[in-house]
């Protein structure tokens, strides 16, 4: 019987320890718990470039508005909305997340002669955010349309911004397949 709790005693050493070197270090990335994704603590995420860029002088017409970002954000959450005291673009109402996982692009018409303001994140709720629901700084940004060749298609405002023909700001909804009727 002492022999037999001695091989017990041992084995069960081997196991807490086997279990203890199996242990890793936390990792940086997110942790996946089924069904659940729990993210690491990130940055409030920055604004790196836009197109137009601030303070800017474009040609009226078609424009794609650029806005990127220093990190992966999450393409449900964004918000746009006139500055105070300046005129918005008129703009489609959903932006496109690029395949980057940065960049936002919004199609827009702009005028002649006027100024443009366009506030990133105005509202405190709802707004441009990372994949971890980090809320990005509220920018506002602001553009001059002079009297010009206008742009008056898509490939025209892509080249503007410096988008390639797969970085449109509109995409087509995945095709339904069709329901076959019960029988």
């Amino acid at each position: 019987m002492t022999a037999h709790r001695l091989a017990l005693g041992a084995a069960l050493t081997l196991v807490l320890a086997g279990a203890a070197a199996a242990q890793t270090a936390p990792q940086d990335g997110p942790t996946a718990v089924s069904p659940v994704t729990v993210m690491p603590r990130t940055a409030q995420p920055k604004v790196v470039a836009t197109y137009p860029a601030q303070g800017e002088t474009i040609a009226p017409g078609v424009l794609i508005v650029k806005v990127a970002f220093d990190q992966k954000m999450n393409p449900a959450v964004w918000n746009y909305a006139a500055a105070e005291g300046l005129e918005r673009p008129e703009c489609i109402r959903t932006p496109r997340l690029l395949n980057d996982e940065k960049t936002f692009v919004l199609l827009c018409r702009v005028l002649s002669d006027r100024s443009y303001a366009i506030a990133l994140n105005a509202q405190p709720a709802g707004g441009f955010a990372n994949l971890g629901d980090n809320p990005a700084e509220p920018l506002v940004l602001q553009f001059r349309v002079v009297r010009g060749e206008p742009v008056t298609s898509m490939a025209g405002a892509l080249r503007a911004a410096g988008l390639k023909s797969d970085e449109e700001p509109i995409q087509e909804a995945p095709r339904l397949r069709p329901r076959t009727a019960p029988c």
